[in-house]
């Protein structure tokens, strides 16, 4: 532990009864990780001298720099500060002031991007009015500096629920705290004892991972930290702090809060289900997002693709259909234009290659055959996608299924669009603005037979509802629909179907010699039956 700091003499410590414990200090050793406190202020004047008072001479001795954000206070919070700073000379304090307030939100930023440029490991963050006892830091950075428990620590006046009370929660903020912690435990599937601590200690390694730029200034920035740091699988662990309610003002407006905080949530939850995509979460919207509800494009694909089978991805993305190939046995591998794939572990091999140059795929795949390629959402892309599906042939093993998945442009929304006169492109779905080409049932059998394929399957995938109506795919009222749905999609498939999945094989009449393959690339010809895919239920009503 270093050594106390001899300009601390200047600074009495003086804590709050009760709240200091001989085992802090022995905890403060900041194990030689660079250790900032982030002190965010606004109109603190009666409250800022007993913070730093009350911060043990052990942490002062550990920490790097302890920093008072003022985000431009009305009354002389900085002008204080930099007074203690320059009376007590204390060269571990620094004091920064906003021109213009940044609001809560803006004012944590400022101080994490702070603390990133300048390099540091662990940064807590400290209240200037007092609410946080500054006398147990030791406790929120101890577990992130002692052999990484925890990328984040939170501090909660939740795990004893007497204590909350004890020290002077009001009522109905206790009861605001629990109602809201349920809800958000329930949404994101976390089991914290309280959200709305703003005691906090962070690593930098994680925060470095957190793209702040659209996120709020407000008071749910909280809560929208939490959110990410949840999403992006960092470790978080809580320790139970004292309650503290002085006379200080609040500046929290606590019904505006809770309607924030559940549209927070609302909004994640809809970007990850790729039904919108909100600015603060963009990064984690797909825009393909793999369709978990039965009769979708990707179920009937898994059932085609089965289990334990070498699979050839064409166009596979970031590799997320892959990942749930991988969890039945298959071994994938993936190629797409991509530099790289961000789920590089769900993959055999990643290779990058142009698509529309079905010999870049050739080279990519290096005369290896595989037990499915899969097309699925691929060829309405391409500018000539008639040659890679031709020539998708020589990457197929004896008895090898190609399936594919193409829209359905005849489906009864574009069909009563255009009786109104709108054919409008959109970010994605039927007319996505990146679609080449459309399909109807007959032009897609006519287009795979016309490769040199026998189709042995078609099924007609049900409307994604839960993307139209931002539910989870789990729902009771989804899957009543879904189900409702596949009984009328098989009546009028090419009504009511919104794409279509096709496994198909080489048709033994074709010729096998392919432009741009190596010799003998070819599957042989033979009239043997592939095997049956795994778990496939075939679809009554269906041409084959």
């Amino acid at each position: 532990m270093a050594e106390p700091h001899p300009a601390l003499a200047h600074l009495p410590y003086e804590p709050r009864p009760g709240y200091a414990r001989p085992e802090d200090a022995a905890i403060a050793d900041c194990r030689g990780k660079r250790v900032g406190i982030l002190v965010v202020t606004y109109n603190a004047l009666a409250t800022i001298v007993p913070v730093l008072k009350r911060i043990p001479p052990e942490v002062w001795s550990n920490v790097e720099e302890v920093v008072v954000f003022d985000d431009a206070s009305q009354d002389a919070t900085f002008e204080l500060a930099m007074g203690i700073k320059t009376v007590c000379d204390l060269p571990k304090l620094q004091v920064l002031k906003h021109q213009r307030n940044l609001g809560y939100g803006g004012n944590q930023k400022a101080g994490y991007r702070y603390f990133l440029d300048k390099g540091f490991d662990v940064v807590i963050l400290l209240h200037g009015d007092g609410q946080y006892a500054p006398e147990i830091l030791a406790r929120l950075y101890h577990p992130i500096v002692s052999a990484n428990e925890a990328q984040a620590v939170f501090g909660s006046r939740m795990m004893d629920s007497l204590s909350a009370l004890k020290g002077g929660m009001p009522l109905y903020k206790y009861a605001g705290n629990r109602i809201l912690t349920m809800f958000e435990n329930r949404a994101l599937g976390m089991h914290l004892t309280e959200f709305h601590s703003g005691y906090r200690a962070y690593s930098m390694h994680a925060l470095k991972q957190i793209d702040f730029t659209h996120m709020t200034n407000d008071f749910h920035f909280d809560t929208e930290i939490i959110i990410k740091l949840h999403h992006q699988h960092f470790r978080i662990r809580e320790v139970p702090i004292p309650t503290y309610y002085g006379t200080e003002l609040c500046n929290v407006d606590g019904l505006k809060y809770a309607r924030n905080v559940v549209r927070s949530v609302r909004r994640y939850q809809r970007t990850c289900r790729s039904v919108s995509r909100a600015p603060e979460f963009a990064e984690y919207f797909v825009h393909y997002p793999i369709k978990q509800s039965r009769h979708s494009s990707h179920d009937y694909a898994r059932r085609l693709v089965g289990r334990n089978r070498e699979v050839l991805d064409i166009g596979c993305g970031e590799g997320f259909f892959a990942a749930e190939l991988k969890k039945a046995g298959n071994r994938v591998v993936g190629v797409d234009a991509l530099p790289a794939a961000s789920q590089k572990d769900a993959l055999e091999e990643y290779v990058s290659a142009d698509l529309n140059d079905p010999a870049a795929v050739v080279r990519a795949i290096g005369g290896r055959r595989f037990d499915r390629v899969l097309l699925l959402d691929v060829l309405e892309h391409l500018s000539r996608p008639e040659p890679l599906l031709r020539d998708a042939r020589a990457a197929l093993k004896p008895n090898g299924c190609v399936v594919v998945s193409l829209p359905n442009v005849a489906h009864f929304a574009v069909r009563l669009a255009l009786l109104f006169g709108r054919f409008n492109y959109a970010e994605r779905g039927i007319l996505d603005r990146t679609h080449l080409h459309f399909y109807t049932r007959k032009t897609a059998r006519r287009m795979l037979e016309e490769a040199g394929y026998e189709i042995l399957e078609m099924h007609t995938t049900n409307t994604p509802v839960e993307l139209v109506l931002g539910l989870a795919p789990t729902n009771p009222l989804i899957r009543a629909m879904h189900a409702i749905q596949a009984v009328f999609t098989r009546m009028l498939p090419g009504l009511l179907g919104y794409q279509f999945v096709f496994l198909a094989r080489e048709n033994p009449g074709t010729d096998s010699t392919f432009t741009g393959f190596p010799t003998g690339g070819g599957a042989p010809a033979g009239g043997s039956a592939p095997e049956k895919p795994g778990n496939v239920e075939s679809v009554p009503g269906f041409s084959r």
